[in-house]
């Protein structure tokens, strides 16, 4: 007769949680879900290669990429140029600086990229020796060394794979270097 009743059986009701609980938790959770944002919005093209600027001079730039980096995925880096300069020309994303700042036209009017495995070739008193022709050997060492190359003025654009050669293509140099394309384009207003 004494029993307790059912409601006396259950337990006693939850308090809610406090603001400042509350609160620290939404930071806490809220952080992580920033940093995991941050981390997909600035993740890495995996279309292409890994590279970095070695150094630049006027309109050209000597890029360096990995070692192991393969024929397949330089030249899928140089139809990545391609692709920027024709359609905008910007090739700011991509951490070039301007290469023609002061024409009014726009700011990357002309480019010569040197895309090199070893980064030696594309530091910048290497590439200041290259321009200048000061050098013999180290011109035509850079010459040898170069994996890749794309160049774009107003009225053309050229892409090839391995080193510069002098002459046209032949049967000998196709296993070494071969032009991707050379074409005219139209110039943009």
């Amino acid at each position: 007769m004494n029993d307790p009743t059912p409601q006396a059986q259950a337990s006693p009701k939850k308090k809610p949680l406090d603001t400042v609980v509350k609160l620290a938790l939404a930071v806490f959770f809220g952080s992580f879900a920033l940093i995991w944002g941050g981390m997909y919005l600035s993740r890495p093209d995996r279309s292409i290669p890994p590279y970095s600027i070695g150094s630049q001079e006027g309109t050209a730039v000597s890029v360096h990429v990995p070692a192991w980096t393969s024929d397949t995925e330089i030249e899928t880096l140089i139809q990545r140029f391609r692709k920027v300069g024709l359609e905008t020309r910007n090739f700011g994303p991509m951490k070039i600086r301007p290469t023609t700042p002061d024409d009014p036209r726009g700011r990357y009017r002309r480019i010569t990229i040197y895309i090199f495995t070893h980064d030696a070739w594309a530091e910048a008193p290497i590439l200041h020796k290259y321009l200048t022709g000061e050098d013999r050997e180290i011109r035509e060492g850079f010459r040898r060394a170069l994996r890749g190359f794309y160049h774009l003025t107003e009225s053309e654009e050229e892409g090839r794979i391995g080193p510069l050669v002098d002459g046209p293509d032949s049967a000998a140099t196709a296993a070494y270097s071969r032009q991707l394309f050379k074409d005219s384009i139209a110039a943009k207003p």
